[in-house]
């Protein structure tokens, strides 16, 4: 797909379409077609159905992206307490004599 939009000037590889791609490949696996190439063709039969199938543009993002608000206002797990607590830590160092 890749190299397919890379050899047609002025094709965006978003607008390959991979079902197109992998029933094309499904296809030639399946009629064994062309097994025996000796030529290299980097666009092949899979490259020209991608291209004469390509999506259309894609339209210009009109609102930013968000995250998305939760369904539900309430807590699920209930609720969490979330206080800091203040902690006095000892340590005792003990030497053994002999």
């Amino acid at each position: 797909m890749a190299d397919a939009t890379a050899a047609h000037p002025g094709a965006d590889p978003d607008r390959a379409g991979f079902s197109i791609a992998l029933n094309t490949a499904r296809d030639l696996l399946i009629q064994a077609a062309g097994v025996i190439n000796t030529a290299v063709d980097l666009v092949g039969t899979i490259g020209r159905r991608v291209l004469a199938g390509l999506m259309p543009e894609r339209r210009i993002r009109t609102r930013p992206r968000i995250v998305k608000r939760a369904i539900s206002r309430y807590n699920a797990k209930g609720i969490v307490d979330r206080t800091s607590y203040k902690a006095t830590i000892s340590i005792d160092i003990l030497t053994g004599t002999a």
